[in-house]
């Protein structure tokens, strides 16, 4: 290898290792704003020296590989956080559907429908035989309970949205996982084959990403190149290149789906993505603010049916039920007095405004206004009650937006430090483009005075 021809050889074989360095340089300058690309080094290996007489000389260099420059540790840590941010995303917006329906300062909610039926019976009080009076006050009972009834069917239409949305996610979900999987096979394959699978990386990366933006995961890389990927909690998501598909069974007694894995039910266990936040918001956020809305609207029908039964209408007959009186299907639970809540009078004058029977006593329409200051709702008076549910409905929000901010400035410095460590600087890749740019000039170089050197060799033993 000593000959001028093995020079030229090594010259050769330099050419194509610096012409295959500045591909690589050059792929990563092509792919500096693309998502998820992970930074390629070309990995410059010398050849085997060869034995010439008794000195070994060398052979030159050759591109040995290309490897993808990622913290798998790191991409962890973004991973799971970006399973809580999207958590919180997902429960925030779903609340503030909730939390608009409480809105006082943009006109929606309960309380003028609320101050109004009090009110009205204030009114009454002024003159208990006057027509007009008596159709307000049962007006504003009719808007109360027409209110009421509304905002519980509202709630329940939301809550039947984020059941569709649940179902929807499993089914991203799967998607995902069937698409890591998959990675994994043509990662094995191109690794078997000594290839660089580094593409292939930056696409499962990606997908795995995505998959922690619908659930929690946890990843481990195996040797051969594949990643399985479990929930947080043990259910088996991809092994390999199989996938474990999760499916939504609808739940008899609550009407909503559950997430099952192999027969299982991990609703409960989900602790990440946007899945954990649709399910938080529609199994505990939505029901909590149907509860306060049943609670009420049975404190307020029985508060109001009783001080009605104790006064005396305009015919001087014992005061019949306002409002419709609320059963309970189950003992102890007002479940459904809200969307249920109607009123039962059909006619003004049968509202008890009299406590002796007395067209012009006006003693229970009195009462019947100082219901609001009483505690006829779970121990509270109806103002503070509600007042109680809009601060309820809106603290989670409130907690889950601070919970994001935190979240979001953690999940940024953690990008930044993926992006220092994967990311493609411009001015590094420059730098070594002209490195391996003047590599392949002097290579050329090499081989032009060899071509010389071989020309004049030729030319010593050519008869003139």
């Amino acid at each position: 290898m000593s000959s001028l021809f093995g020079t030229m050889s090594v010259a050769l074989q330099s050419l194509l290792t610096q012409q295959g360095a500045m591909g690589v340089v050059a792929n990563n300058i092509a792919n500096a704003n693309t998502p998820g690309y992970s930074r390629e080094v070309p990995i410059l290996e010398e050849s085997p020296p060869t034995l010439s007489g008794n000195t070994m000389v060398g052979t030159g260099a050759i591109l040995s590989s290309v490897e993808s420059v990622r913290d798998n540790i790191l991409n962890l840590r973004i991973q799971q956080e970006t399973s809580q941010q999207s958590s919180l995303n997902s429960y925030v917006n779903s609340m503030d559907q909730v939390q608009t329906l409480f809105n006082e300062t943009q006109g929606a909610g309960l309380q003028t429908d609320l101050s109004n039926f009090f009110n009205s019976f204030q009114s009454l009080a002024t003159d208990p035989t006057s027509s007009s009076l008596r159709q307000s006050s049962l007006t504003a009972g009719q808007d109360l309970a027409g209110a009421l009834s509304q905002t519980s069917k509202n709630l329940a239409t939301i809550q039947q949205g984020l059941d569709q949305s649940v179902t929807q996610t499993v089914g991203q979900v799967n998607l995902l996982t069937s698409q890591v999987a998959s990675l994994n096979e043509q990662i094995q394959l191109v690794s078997n084959a000594g290839e660089s699978p580094g593409s292939l990386e930056d696409q499962r990366d990606e997908a795995l990403q995505n998959l922690s933006n619908l659930i929690d995961t946890a990843v481990v890389y195996a040797n051969d190149g594949t990643a399985a990927v479990t929930t947080s909690n043990g259910t088996l998501l991809v092994a390999g290149n199989q996938s474990n598909a999760l499916t939504t069974q609808l739940n008899g007694t609550t009407g909503m789906h559950e997430v099952m894995a192999q027969g299982t039910d991990i609703t409960s266990s989900i602790a990440g993505g946007e899945l954990q936040g649709l399910i938080n918001a529609r199994d505990t956020g939505v029901p909590g603010a149907q509860s306060y809305l049943d609670n009420m609207a049975a404190g307020l029908i029985s508060a109001v049916n009783q001080q009605q039964s104790a006064g005396f209408d305009m015919s001087g007959a014992k005061g019949a039920d306002f409002f419709n009186p609320f059963t309970p299907a189950t003992p102890g639970s007002n479940s459904g007095a809200a969307v249920t809540m109607s009123v039962a009078l059909t006619d003004p004058s049968q509202i008890a405004a009299s406590s002796d029977g007395t067209q012009g006593d006006n003693s229970n329409a009195t009462l019947m206004a100082d219901l609001q200051n009483q505690p006829i709702v779970s121990g509270q008076t109806p103002g503070n009650y509600y007042a109680n549910l809009t601060d309820v409905v809106g603290n989670s929000v409130s907690n889950a937006t601070a919970g994001q901010e935190a979240i979001n400035l953690v999940l940024q410095q953690l990008t930044n430090q993926r992006s220092a460590t994967s990311g493609v600087s411009l001015d590094e890749e420059a730098a070594n483009l002209v490195l391996y740019q003047r590599a392949y000039e002097a290579a050329a170089r090499v081989i032009s005075v060899v071509d010389e050197l071989t020309s004049t060799t030729i030319n010593m033993f050519t008869p003139s």
